[in-house]
């Protein structure tokens, strides 16, 4: 007869009362608990100790990790990390008591389920129906860029949408790219988008004869290169040297560099697009 635990973790870190009864005994199960081999999550649900939060959530109300959740499993950025579980229960089930959750009502894959975690397709469009354009357009972007997603899957994804965010999920699907480097470099180019400033290339390659940089956004016809720089700093003054000098580089080829900060590009969008847009009606007067 086996343990308790190794019928839980043979079962994918969690059984049922009678999955456990079935392979092993009452008793061997209430001495499992008892050492703490196994935890009762939920009337019913046993699961290993020391299974992350969210999932342990899904178990508890037979559901998936979801959107926003599923998007810090999937290891995509967000602006804030959710401060609950967001969790997916079939449209018809009924409520059940359980841990704190933000509960969705909605059909679950059923390839979804082994894990309890809904695919990264199924992620972005979620986050889609809850999140602002930006940070969808950010989620997406990161999405593309892992390689675990192919931009077909999210045009067939969203066309297939209805209800809440189907709108917001098109145009992200329409505007979305895995050239994006960072979280930031998205939402910096959603306010573009936004504003109708077009012209700008994700991961624009600057050549000057033998001088070559990659820029965040780069506008060839304009030569304006937006940079958009988050909390890092210069580890050493190398570092710092080599930034100053493809600064000066780019200047001297003829590009004008405007740099964005994280709190400028999400506290203040309006004076970044107003910059960008005096940027560009200088070069073309």
């Amino acid at each position: 007869m086996e343990s308790v635990p190794k019928v839980v973790a043979r079962n994918r870190g969690n059984a049922t009362f009678a999955e456990l009864v079935e392979a092993t005994s009452r008793r061997a199960l209430a001495q499992g608990v008892k050492a703490g081999q196994v935890e009762r999550l939920a009337r019913g649900i046993y699961v290993l100790p020391g299974d992350d939060r969210d999932r342990r959530t899904a178990l508890a109300y037979d559901g998936v990790v979801s959107h926003l959740s599923a998007a810090v499993a999937w290891d995509l950025p967000l602006l804030s990390p959710p401060p609950k579980p967001h969790i997916t229960v079939p449209t018809k089930r009924r409520p059940r008591r359980g841990p704190p959750a933000v509960l969705h009502w909605a059909p679950i894959d059923p390839g979804d389920r082994p894990s309890r975690l809904t695919s990264m397709v199924r992620t972005v469009a979620d986050c889609a129906r809850i999140l602002p354009y930006g940070e969808t357009l950010a989620v997406a972007d990161a999405a593309l860029a892992s390689g675990l997603m192919h931009h077909r899957q999210l045009v067939a994804a969203t066309d297939a949408m209805r209800g809440p965010g189907r709108t917001n999920a098109r145009r992200v699907a329409a505007t979305a790219t895995g050239a994006v480097d960072s979280f930031l470099e998205s939402m910096l180019r959603a306010l573009l988008i936004t504003a109708g400033i077009e012209g700008f290339v994700p991961q624009y390659l600057v050549e000057d004869g033998r001088f070559r940089a990659q820029v965040d956004l780069g506008h060839g016809v304009a030569r304006i290169a937006l940079e958009a720089d988050g909390y890092q700093f210069h580890g050493s003054s190398s570092d710092f040297a080599v930034d100053c000098r493809r600064y000066d580089e780019l200047v001297a080829a003829g590009w004008l560099v405007l740099r964005f900060t994280y709190q400028q590009v999400i506290s203040d969008p309006e004076w970044v697009v107003a910059t960008v847009r005096r940027a560009l009606s200088h070069r073309f007067s």
